[in-house]
């Protein structure tokens, strides 16, 4: 089977590159082809003969986000139209991943798929129109919707905590956002799981849809911060901050958030029988990776 994987360089991204090493791949970055460019694009999926095409490429910085909409919205909502339609066009079955940014995170209880959408900011509703733009394109695609994802590899919560952790005694974060902190590797490989299902269905269509797509169970950040620190085996004193307080001692304007958006999988465990395992052992398994474990 021949993959073409876009954004080869991102969290998401590394971990299947990681995973897929020895197969057919073709993983490409923005050296090779500017998603601002759909012409470009949309000539990398029909040069590249995949049969699967998987889309891990995102401008995902949520507070430049508010500033830099146009770019967000051709990034996030335009490529992946591009991408689906030129999968349309040759047969290739689309992999794509949206977030829990698209909904606003007033709800108390996992959000399931079909829960009403509603982003708070750019960076939301520009997910949100790619995943409409994938839709609308009639491509046989799988939206994976993940969340809180970090790795060993890129700029993320982890790797930010375990820096700030090994210069400061004393760290304030917020406690009062809550969701499901996922590993890449995590979603690299329930992907994979899900795609090997998905690659024995003769009607590619009859399982397409969205799914969400995030390990097991729930914290606050400051839960997952001390989980960190505890994991990595270090010393450091982590006081809980309301969202409001922080944002009162911020001098940069920072994107709203939702304050809940625990995602449910069970739509995921349904479908493709595909489990996710609770947070707190992904982030040991990352932590073993990075050789950051306690």
């Amino acid at each position: 089977m021949k993959i073409l994987l876009f954004g080869r360089n991102g969290q998401v991204g590394n971990a299947l590159g990681t995973r897929l090493a020895g197969t057919e791949l073709i993983a490409i970055d923005r050296e090779e082809v500017d998603l601002a460019d759909a012409a470009a694009t949309a000539q990398a999926v029909r040069d590249s003969g995949a049969e699967v095409v998987i889309n891990a490429a995102a401008y995902t910085q949520v507070d430049r986000a508010e500033q830099e909409e146009a770019l967000a919205t051709v990034i996030n909502a335009d490529a992946p139209g591009v991408m689906a339609a030129a999968c349309k066009q040759t047969g290739a079955r689309f992999i794509h991943y949206s977030t829990d940014y698209v909904f606003d995170g007033s709800g108390t209880q996992p959000l399931g798929e079909d829960q009403p959408v509603s982003p708070l900011g750019v960076y939301g509703r520009s997910k949100l129109a790619g995943e409409q733009a994938v839709a609308a394109s009639g491509a046989h695609a799988l939206v994976f919707r993940t969340a809180w994802v970090y790795s060993n590899h890129g700029h993320n919560f982890l790797l930010t905590m375990l820096r700030l952790g090994a210069d400061r005694d004393r760290l304030t974060i917020v406690n009062d956002q809550v969701g499901s902190p996922t590993w890449a590797g995590a979603i690299a490989d329930a992907t994979l799981a899900a795609l090997a299902a998905w690659m024995e269905d003769t009607d590619p269509g009859q399982r397409a849809g969205t799914y969400h797509l995030t390990n097991a169970g729930q914290t606050s950040w400051w839960g997952f911060a001390r989980a960190i620190f505890d994991g990595a085996g270090i010393n450091v004193d982590v006081q809980p901050v309301s969202t409001a307080d922080y944002l009162a001692g911020q001098t940069q304007a920072v994107a709203p958030r939702p304050a809940y958006s625990v995602l449910s999988n069970a739509k995921l465990q349904r479908v493709f029988g595909v489990t996710l395992p609770p947070w707190q052992d992904s982030l040991a398994a990352c932590l073993e990776e990075g050789g950051n474990a306690h």
